[in-house]
């Protein structure tokens, strides 16, 4: 099943869920995916309900989940990011979070902050919690798995290296697409191992790994973060990016307004989204 959230065109911001099916979305009464998945469960008989059917290519998408409870990202979780970037291998999983003022949606602008020329892409794969859970055992993570989708975890580098954390270059708004859709399970491997994720820039590829190397997997993480704090249904968990991005180049390759960035992993889909320069 293939779940997006959809810009209404009735002059009031408002969205709602939709299933994609092949070449048509059906639309559900639910405001968004994250309103589906905390209802509690049956969310998925909910999810394969009949509704009006529109074209594919009139839907609007915004984030997935445009409110959700907490968003917690990973850093340095594939071999050669960590190479590139000069970090010692983690032990643990570098953790760090974002503010839902960041997503937008597949096909949106990524505003550039005018307070830097240092913005930098990363292509990540992203899990949405389908279900509460705490102290969940690495066993059983998958359980509580919704699905999978695409992220471009775009970062204002000279701000995330101002102190030690990285919370202020990766949170500033409007610079973090998501989507196209929430993939289930059924559809996918195992914890999404084994698909070719890819960013390119301008029609150049820049990323290009396969998830099977993410350092901890997806079990790993949410065993190690339900640890710390509750996990709830609508949150999403974006799992690192692999190597290629422009601080570790030499000399280092930001981008600039105007260039399109296209983020994509096999079997999930594609974002689509062009730079543009934000103002005071």
């Amino acid at each position: 099943m293939r779940l997006a959230t959809v810009r209404l065109d009735d002059g009031h911001h408002t969205t709602t869920v939709a299933r994609r099916e092949e070449d048509e979305l059906v639309l559900l009464p639910h405001a968004d995916v994250g309103t589906l998945l905390s209802g509690g469960t049956g969310w998925q008989d909910r999810a394969a309900w009949d509704g009006e059917r529109i074209p594919l290519a009139k839907g609007r998408l915004a984030p997935l989940v445009p409110h959700p409870n907490k968003i917690v990202c990973l850093g340095l979780n594939y071999a050669t990011h960590i190479k590139e970037m000069g970090r010692p291998t983690p032990a643990h999983p570098t953790l760090f979070a974002k503010y839902d003022g960041s997503p937008v949606g597949a096909h949106d602008d990524i505003h550039m902050p005018p307070v830097s020329d240092g913005l930098d892409r990363e292509a990540d794969l992203g899990v949405v919690i389908g279900r509460r859970g705490r102290h969940v055992p690495r066993e059983r993570a998958l359980e509580y798995v919704a699905g999978c989708t695409v992220v471009n975890d775009v970062t204002v580098r000279d701000w995330q290296h101002r102190t030690r954390e990285f919370l202020s270059g990766k949170t500033f708004e409007a610079t973090a697409p998501v989507g196209p859709v929430l993939v289930t399970p059924d559809e996918l491997p195992p914890g999404a191992a084994g698909l070719t994720i890819e960013c390119g820039v301008d029609g150049h590829t820049t990323q290009k790994s396969d998830t099977a190397d993410l350092l901890f997997d997806v079990a790993d993480v949410i065993a190690y973060v339900s640890t710390i704090i509750t996990l709830l249904p609508g949150d999403p968990i974006r799992t690192g990016t692999p190597g290629g991005v422009g601080a570790g180049r030499d000399p280092k390759v930001f981008l600039r307004p105007g260039q399109e960035l296209v983020a994509t992993i096999e079997g999930i889909g594609e974002l689509r989204n062009t730079v543009v320069k934000d103002r005071l």
